[in-house]
């Protein structure tokens, strides 16, 4: 994709703060650093987001996300946790539309991110539950 900037990253049209690489991913500083360390992992090929990867391009992508996450934690020690998160749509906060992983290191409460579960447990009863599973469960491809 021409006006991509994370295929521009790829190809090396822009420069980018290089973590990892391999013939199909690329790790890579996140421009912002959220925390110290926050590192984008993408696949080489362009696809949009998520709902795009084919089994192929999902393992070998999340195949790296445990080594980046390892180098991190050698790199800073004193790293207390790690967010991994990967955003599909703009709803869902995705910026870049190039399929992207987030790697957030965390430092203590006080580090300049944070993320947020609402409890909706009162609203769903154990049969609607059930209802929403099986709804899923039904349109998993085997």
């Amino acid at each position: 994709m021409t006006d991509c900037i994370f295929c521009k990253i790829v190809n090396h049209e822009i420069p980018s703060y290089k973590v990892y690489e391999d013939d199909n991913v690329y790790a890579f500083l996140d421009i912002t650093q959220a925390t110290k360390g926050h590192t984008l992992l993408i696949p080489k090929k362009h696809v949009t987001d998520i709902f795009e990867y084919d089994g192929d391009l999902a393992a070998t992508v999340f195949a790296c996300v445990p080594k980046v996450a390892r180098a991190l934690e050698k790199a800073f020690p004193e790293m207390e946790g790690l967010n991994i998160i990967n955003n599909n749509k703009e709803m869902a906060y995705q910026s870049v539309f190039h399929s992207h992983i987030h790697l957030i290191p965390r430092y203590g409460k006080s580090d300049d991110f944070s993320i947020h579960f609402g409890n909706n447990q009162s609203q769903y009863s154990p049969e609607q539950m059930q209802e929403i599973a099986k709804k899923i469960e039904k349109q998993v491809i085997h």
